[in-house]
């Protein structure tokens, strides 16, 4: 996979031990698509049984960084004949370039997938510079 110099990925490391882990429970890497046109970068992240109540997208220090807690769909009185649905804690990072405008970052949450809308900074545009004598 070919980075754009504008979005770096940076994943989680699995941790060797678990005396590392300072919760219990599986943490999960959500998958992501990554799109470009000239205006802007969209990042599409999945990120079954979470809802918009349980993601967090925070923006520090140029890392954008994902979290979120997946829960099952099990409703009230029900109990488990068969469990393959994984619950647990979602967690990426990315580091942001200086070409990102940061202030105007969209998150929408549908259907399990996060879309992150990374608006590009407008370059100053070409023109011809007078000269005063």
């Amino acid at each position: 996979m070919s980075e754009s110099k504008e979005l770096q990925v940076r994943e989680k490391q699995a941790l060797d031990s678990p005396a590392e882990q300072t919760r219990p429970g599986l943490v999960f890497k959500p998958l992501v698509d990554i799109f470009e046109t000239d205006k802007e970068i969209v990042v599409l992240a999945d990120m079954p049984g979470v809802s918009p109540e349980s993601l967090d997208v925070d923006l520090r220090e140029d890392i954008l960084t994902l979290t979120a807690e997946a829960s099952s769909g099990r409703g009230e009185g029900e109990q488990d004949i068969l469990s393959e649905f994984a619950t647990g804690k979602f967690y990426r990072q990315f580091t942001l370039s200086e070409v990102i405008d940061q202030s105007k970052i969209e998150a929408k949450l549908d259907n399990g997938v996060l879309r992150l809308v990374l608006p590009k900074v407008e370059k100053a545009a070409p023109r011809k510079i007078q000269i005063n004598s």
